[in-house]
């Protein structure tokens, strides 16, 4: 006999049943069921905000243009500019001055306005991106601006040298190009003097860093700024300590690098052409000691130029020379006056100021004369009802005082000083040493507002270009535009960056912040170095400075090495007229047309080649002449890269052709040659 199977509905608990169950339970399991679901409710909650963490992006839009974008990485509290529509990466800026746990929304303040981002941190500070109108064609700016909140706030921005590789800023002691593998602590971004403080900022300088992925950083000339470098890592701009300063500088994004520096020389300069300055320079280097010991010795240095056939260019009279003649020559008398311009002749006379004085000299002395000219002196900021006291610093080892330059007065009286004594002596030529750094900073001392940073450079400099061609300075700071020759810093009479192989960095800085018109230092370095008077390291340098605006000589080639040497010379003297100042001419008109560099990186040519980046042993006169030379001790070839796939590149010495965007493996260069090739 079959049993019925009870039919049940699986679908549902009775509810009686449960009820009942439920009733059954002792308090402690009543707790025990609460306290589950209490449970499982909170996992569910951890489980969705897990997931939408997980989901976030680690980068979020803050401010979006055209051609590129910015974003806020939330890991490390980074601003990432990436350039649209691939989303290519551009820049990353790592901010040090706020927390990074506190990742600012996608809107704040400004949230009606979608050309501007603003956040604030709390009691930190307050950061607003702006996109600006463009500059130039083709080109996307946005402006950076961080307000501090508190007077002790540092604000400070590190820019990336990940996968970027950086030019422009500061000239060095060993010049680096690009600047990825120089090192330097954080200290203010103002011109020196790379003689008396070599581990400082040289005299070339401008607030301005260009980035191989097409980036330009640009610093607002009032903002009081740091700059350190830390190799192969990063750059970081910061305010000085207590100053409560905004930090402040625009970012443009163009397509590479190339256009990127084009687009910051759009503004043409309009002035009068640049002659080239007469080449070669020979430094005078002989006795000292008496007005009529400089002058024999000049005549004796251009007897020996005329026996050895190098009659030409023009003789440099440095400081110290030009102080004694001046002591003599100034002295009224109508005998005198004619008799400086057979001290050089058939060559040129350049002489050498600077706006220092010896507290002992009679320069200074005569100033003070009457109290007339109290105020021609930097000086500190008296104190109430006091007077005031000359700012005394060292200059070439003496006590001196330095030259008010807001003081119209002073500056007339030196302009005027410096034109009586160049037509005194005859002089073609008059260089100014000494006009880069702040004299109040490197004393720790409170600068007057019109001479902070590099405000003495800038007005000594425009004073001076007043007094027309043949004026040459020391330092160059936003004064690119002006029609002046900037003299290089001296360098170290060896193969190292600090000598020889800082020679092309230091050459490639200079013209892409706009100093194309520099004089480089002697060949074979000033200043002694480890391998000084080497016959190999003379001629090297030659072959570089022969293709440079001026060639410059120190030691001539008679003394430090033997007849072939001095053959050579001659050869490059030459080459340098013949070939290299009719291109000079030509790139000349291009510089004030456009703007463009006239010493081009390889990287001109090819933009986008990672290779083209890091070449610091070559360079470009316009587009058309590669120069290669040989910068290492002992060598006789070398690799060397053509830029510019497409073109064709004919070598000068074999005549043979090659492909550019190659690079050239073991390129024989004979110590007799320099690889120059033709476009």
């Amino acid at each position: 006999e079959s049993t019925m199977p009870v039919s049940r509905h699986t679908g549902q608990i009775p509810e009686s049943t449960w009820t009942l169950t439920f009733r059954e339970m002792t308090e402690p399991w009543k707790g025990a069921v609460g306290c589950l679901g209490v449970a499982i409710f909170f996992a569910m909650t951890i489980g969705i905000i897990s997931w939408q963490a997980m989901e976030q992006s680690p980068e979020e839009w803050v401010l979006r243009g055209r051609d590129a974008g910015m974003l806020w990485e939330r890991d490390r509290g980074a601003l990432v500019l990436r350039a649209l529509p691939a989303g290519r990466p551009v820049l990353a800026i790592t901010v040090g001055s706020v927390p990074a746990t506190e990742p600012p929304p996608p809107r704040d303040r400004c949230w009606h306005d979608g050309g501007q981002f603003c956040y604030s941190w709390e009691e930190d500070a307050e950061l607003r991106l702006s996109l600006e109108p463009p500059a130039a064609p083709g080109t996307e700016c946005y402006d950076v601006r961080w307000t501090p909140l508190r007077p002790d706030m540092t604000l400070k921005d590190c820019f990336s040298m990940a996968n970027v590789s950086w030019y422009g800023g500061p000239s060095i002691r060993a010049q680096r190009w690009p600047l990825n593998s120089a090192k330097s602590p954080a200290q203010p971004l103002v011109s020196g003097n790379l003689g008396t403080n070599p581990n400082g900022f040289g005299p070339v300088l401008e607030r301005y860093f260009l980035g191989s992925t097409g980036v330009t950083v640009t610093v607002a000339p009032e903002v009081p700024l740091l700059l350190s470098l830390e190799n192969h890592s990063q750059f970081c701009l910061e305010t000085p300590v207590g100053q409560a300063e905004p930090l402040h500088y625009q970012l443009c994004v163009s397509a590479d690098v190339a256009a990127a520096r084009r687009h910051t020389a759009s503004a043409p300069h309009l002035m009068r052409n640049f002659p080239p300055c007469r080449s070669p320079i020979w430094q005078y280097h002989g006795p000292e000691g008496s007005a009529a010991k400089i002058k024999r010795g000049l005549r004796s240095l251009v007897r020996r130029l005329k026996r050895h056939r190098l009659q030409e260019g023009v003789v440099a009279l440095g400081e110290r020379g030009t102080t004694i003649l001046a002591a003599v020559d100034l002295v009224p008398s109508e005998r005198r006056k004619r008799q400086a311009p057979v001290l050089v002749e058939p060559l040129e006379l350049s002489i050498t100021l600077s706006p220092y004085a010896g507290v002992t000299s009679p320069l200074f002395l005569r100033s003070l004369q009457g109290g007339k000219a109290a105020g021609y002196w930097l000086s500190r900021q008296p104190r109430p009802r006091g007077s005031s006291i000359p700012l005394l610093t060292t200059w070439k080892g003496q006590l001196c005082a330095r030259l008010n330059v807001t003081n119209t007065a002073a500056l007339g009286w030196y302009l005027a000083r410096a034109r009586r004594l160049r037509q005194t002596l005859g002089a073609t030529y008059v260089t100014f040493e000494g006009i880069e750094g702040n004299s109040f900073l490197e004393q720790d001392v409170s600068a007057p507002a019109e001479l902070a940073g590099d405000s003495y450079t800038e007005v000594l400099t425009v004073a001076l270009a007043t007094l027309g061609n043949g004026t040459i300075i020391s330092a160059g700071t936003r004064s690119s535009h002006l029609p002046l020759f900037v003299q290089m810093s001296p360098q170290c009479s060896d193969w190292s960056h600090a000598g020889l192989k800082g020679l092309i960095p230091s050459v490639l800085h200079y013209s892409l912040l706009g100093y194309s018109f520099f004089i480089p230092d002697a060949v074979g370095g000033s200043m002694a170095g480890v391998t000084q008077g080497d016959p190999e390291l003379f001629v090297r340098w030659l072959q570089i400075v022969t293709f440079l605006p001026v060639m410059a000589f120190g030691t001539p080639p008679w003394l430090c090495c033997d007849a072939w040497v001095l053959n050579l010379t001659r050869q490059c003297i030459q080459r340098h007229r013949d070939f290299v100042v009719p291109l000079l001419l030509k790139y000349s008109e291009e510089w004030q047309s456009l703007g463009y560099p006239i010493f081009r990186p390889a990287w001109w040519l090819s933009p986008t080649d990672p290779v083209a980046f890091t070449i610091e042993d070559e360079f470009l006169i316009g587009d058309e002449v590669l120069v290669a030379p040989i910068t290492e001790k002992g060598q006789t070839w070398r690799d060397i890269y053509l830029p510019g796939k497409g073109h064709l590149w004919l070598d000068t010495n074999t005549a043979r052709v090659f492909d550019g965007g190659t690079t050239l493996r073991n390129y024989s260069a004979s110590l007799a040659e320099v690889p120059v090739f033709v476009k």
